[in-house]
């Protein structure tokens, strides 16, 4: 039987040269007219963002004007939301990293971004949790809830891990009324507890129990006394069930890791940072106020991982600056234009055709159809 075929010769170096550049010019074009995809709600999410600097840089400026200075080091954007390394209302340790990426208006986008997609909008109820540990990121959940009109219920742990709201001249229920007496919020929270281990500051001094009742107190807050960690959920549970009414909150956003909020260490990790609709494997046996509603059918924003969040959202870990609003892919991204990259691919497959198989394409190259393959072919028995 006879078969007949042809062998080409191996490709040119110049043929591969000459494919290799297209293909990098090629690439280089799609890269160059990358269009921006805006994301949703941009308006809205700079609106937030916004409404947390102007927050931010009012809460500067009231700590300077009670003379409490701020530590370059420990706070090198100068942002006035990194507390101490210790003090006599510090309840424990605290992530300085976590905090210093923390302090970023941008994020008061993502809390928008998050309560959006759960169905959020004006009138809905949300319940909150928050404690001093994060004056930034509760500052930032203020002010997307302030823009969509939501109607919080909020109850707060005065207390602060290191680094947080800890300066006993300065603590959170002090930025938290500022705030809505300089009318930059609409509301503010319906009680605090002290913080702190079993959410009644275990381990600290008598003197900085005394400090931060008296902060609570003094800025007309409810104080909630809890005899144990069971006693704060019961308590809290109660209190949001009560202010909320018939109508269960929309969603339930925890900011931090207050002890009796996460459910100690193990649910703080268990949860997702970001959305979690459903209960994560493993919390079956913990209670807690994020497990409670969670169970119960409300959805949970988990506002802790820090670090994670600002990789997943573009945003800079530990900025030498404060983020200017509307930095990060909460806004827009870039993304190839998709008719431009097939173009090109065809514009490839186009080249490496005519380089191999047209006539013009051998003699650009000096070689010949013979020296290409395409001789006339042997016949072979």
């Amino acid at each position: 039987m006879r078969k007949v075929y042809w062998r080409p010769q191996k490709v040119s170096n110049r043929v591969l040269w000459l494919v290799f550049a297209s293909a990098l010019f090629c690439y280089l074009i799609v890269v160059r007219f990358e269009i921006k995809n805006v994301k949703p709600d941009f308006k809205k999410k700079i609106e937030a963002a916004r409404l947390a600097q102007s927050a931010f840089d009012f809460l500067r400026q009231e700590r300077l004007r009670r003379g409490i200075m701020i530590d370059e080091e420990a706070d090198p954007a100068g942002s006035g939301l990194i507390g101490d390394l210790s003090s006599a209302v510090t309840t424990n340790v605290g992530h300085l990293p976590a905090k210093r990426s923390s302090v970023n208006p941008n994020f008061a986008a993502v809390v928008f971004h998050y309560l959006k997609s759960l169905g959020v909008g004006r009138g809905d109820q949300v319940a909150v949790g928050i404690s001093g540990s994060f004056p930034a990121m509760n500052v930032a959940t203020f002010a997307a809830i302030e823009v969509i009109g939501a109607r919080p219920v909020i109850i707060s742990s005065a207390g602060a891990s290191q680094w947080g709201a800890n300066n006993p001249s300065f603590m959170w229920p002090d930025m938290e009324n500022l705030l809505f007496k300089n009318k930059l919020f609409t509301f503010r929270s319906s009680a605090m507890t002290l913080g702190g281990i079993d959410d009644k500051a275990l381990g600290i001094s008598a003197e900085g129990r005394k400090a931060i009742e008296d902060s609570i107190l003094m800025n007309g807050y409810e104080l909630i006394k809890v005899k144990n960690y069971q006693d704060s959920v019961e308590k809290k549970m109660d209190l949001y069930l009560r202010l909320c009414g018939d109508a269960k909150p929309k969603v339930y956003i925890n900011v931090g890791g207050g002890t009796t909020s996460v459910g100690t260490k193990l649910g703080k990790y268990k949860f997702a940072a970001g959305i979690n609709t459903r209960p994560p494997p493993g919390t079956s046996g913990i209670d807690s106020i994020m497990t409670r509603f969670i169970n119960d059918g409300v959805p949970v924003v988990h506002l802790t991982k820090i670090e994670d969040l600002s990789a997943r959202y573009g945003f800079p870990e530990q900025p030498k600056e404060t983020p200017p609003v509307g930095d990060g892919k909460i806004y827009a991204t870039q993304e190839p234009n998709r008719i431009l990259a097939l173009a090109m691919l065809a514009a490839i497959f186009a080249v490496i055709y005519a380089l191999t198989r047209l006539d013009w394409g051998f003699r650009l190259l000096g070689n010949s159809k013979e020296q290409s393959g395409d001789a006339p072919p042997e016949q072979m028995v």
